[in-house]
């Protein structure tokens, strides 16, 4: 983006955020523009706003983008173009898609962006459809199976073999183009509509998942109108989650949705929560699509991802190393630090509490130190708020890689790092009595660390927390014995009756310490 900059003061702007990339998205329905923050491999949302212009409304018809969409599209870009400038982002990606790289005049098009100090990239169906995948792969580490990318010009279908795309294809199944396949009637059945789209995958040769070859794989759910379908679902079981990143079906429960969803019509699925009108409209058509991507692909189960095109392009640009980095506590090393909780301090921690409470059967490492930066930040706020701030944060951020059970954990280990042993229901109905008894381990654990030298470096320097012969110990040198008052002591014996040992304090010397062989006073 080649505009003129004006270097000023931007103290403020993203509030301990910085502004590292903005990407525009040109669709069919909608024009976008993200401004991302943080770390890229788990990226912040800084500033998420879109027009929908419908550029691609009159593909079909007349093949080209009508002149309202496109003045509607260039107003929303001109104070993008402004905003962009303003805020001093040079990193600015701009894609198009399938409304202008079908139009007549697309290129016209593209020459008003360029106008405007873009540089637009005009994407082909199958780069879309491997931006979309890298997206999904970005957030679902290692997957496999099919991306199935619903936008409002086209579906784009791409194979994923452990995060690798595979073959790819654009088809004219877009949210607005899904009306042409009822007919010229456009009360024909659902039946009909069906067999229409089946026809259409049928004949794209894109038989990736569905041949004898291989074995049922996930169907990952990729735009909007999906999003949409999963928030329907998730209200209609009273799921505790809100983000519908991450949510699955089993291929039954998503028939018995696709069915459900196919008889709905505008106006009772308008005035749901969290449905907008927009999406409330193109809903049952996207159903009877859904239905037949379940008979031609035969999925082992759908998985709804937010992460799309836009995150695929971040994605696609990380080096290695960024790619292979856990987007969990890439996500959260951002997060707590904003909130006084750096890694380093959560690492130290952590390694100290290992051995009394490590991630056993149901937790992982991974799992266990996220959940001690996350504990740390909660006490930066105010006690009054803070439980059900923190539990929020578990449960209803949009963390990556992580199921429910583990978003349960997190919010338990955030509850007993308080001192909060009575869980709220949401948390319960999550996971397992198990996974998170083993999660208040962890949260009793860090609450002792912190408590004990008020998360001084020094404190967990001549300290030690070990388990020996059914007794839980903790060892501190004689300088700092005195660490050792009344909270410390309610500490031990919280966390030991949770794990079910006997405990015990030692004073010992450096050397004892260090050499780890003292002797019990």
């Amino acid at each position: 983006m080649n505009m003129k900059r004006k270097r000023g003061d931007r103290d403020g702007v993203f509030a301990g955020n910085t502004a590292e990339r903005a990407i525009i998205d040109i669709g069919s329905n909608t024009v976008r523009l993200v401004i991302y923050g943080g770390s890229m491999r788990a990226p912040t949302v800084l500033l998420n706003e879109k027009v929908t212009a419908r550029l691609g409304r009159d593909i079909a018809t007349y093949g080209k983008l009508a002149d309202e969409a496109i003045e509607l599209a260039m107003r929303g870009l001109e104070r993008f173009a402004l905003l962009l400038d303003d805020l001093e982002i040079d990193d600015v990606e701009t894609v198009a898609t399938a409304a202008v790289r079908e139009a007549s005049n697309g290129r016209e098009f593209i020459t008003k962006l360029e106008a405007l100090g873009f540089k637009p990239r005009l994407i082909s169906g199958e780069e879309e459809a491997c931006l979309s995948a890298n997206g999904v792969a970005g957030a679902f580490p290692g997957a496999s199976g099919s991306v199935a990318d619903l936008g409002g010009g086209s579906l784009e279908l791409v194979g994923l073999e452990k995060g690798e795309t595979g073959q790819a294809v654009s088809l004219p199944l877009g949210a607005l183009r899904l009306p042409e396949y009822r007919g010229e009637d456009s009360s024909s059945s659902n039946a009909e509509m069906r067999k229409n789209l089946e026809k259409v995958i049928r004949k794209s040769g894109w038989d990736l998942f569905g041949g004898s070859k291989h074995k049922p794989a996930p169907l990952y759910l990729v735009g909007g109108t999906w999003r949409a379908m999963a928030v329907f679902a998730m209200q209609a079981q009273g799921h505790p989650l809100s983000d519908p990143h991450g949510f699955e079906l089993e291929v039954v429960d998503a028939q018995k949705l696709a069915e459900l969803l196919a008889v709905e019509t505008h106006e009772t699925l308008r005035n749901r929560k969290r449905i907008s009108s927009m999406r409330a409209e193109k809903l049952p058509n996207a159903a009877v699509l859904l239905q037949a991507l379940l008979a031609q692909l035969g999925p082992s189960k759908i998985v709804f991802s937010s992460w799309g095109l836009r995150e695929g392009l971040l994605y696609d640009r990380l080096p290695a190393h960024g790619k292979a980095q856990d987007p969990l506590l890439a996500g959260v090393s951002v997060f707590a630090t904003q909130r006084g909780a750096p890694p380093t301090l959560a690492t130290r921690i952590a390694a100290w509490t290992v051995d009394a409470a490590p991630s056993r059967e149901f937790g992982s490492e991974r799992l266990r130190v996220a959940s001690t930066m996350l504990a740390l930040a909660s006490m930066q706020i105010e006690p009054n708020i803070r439980l059900p701030q923190a539990i929020d944060w578990a449960l209803h951020k949009r963390w990556i890689a992580l199921d429910g059970e583990q978003r349960a954990m997190l919010a338990a280990a955030i509850a007993a790092n308080g001192n909060v042993l009575d869980l709220p229901s949401d948390v319960q109905v999550l996971a397992r009595g198990e996974a998170l008894e083993e999660a208040i381990c962890w949260g009793l654990a860090v609450r002792l660390a912190r408590r004990l030298g008020a998360r001084s470096r020094r404190s967990l320097q001549v300290s030690r927390l070990v388990v020996q012969d059914e007794c839980l110990i903790l060892r501190l040198a004689t300088s700092h014995g005195a660490l050792f008052g009344v909270p410390t002591e309610k500490d031990m014996k919280l966390l030991a009756g949770r794990l079910g040992l006997d405990w015990a304090v030692e004073i010992v010397s450096d050397e004892e310490l260090l050499a780890g062989k003292p002797d019990q006073v």
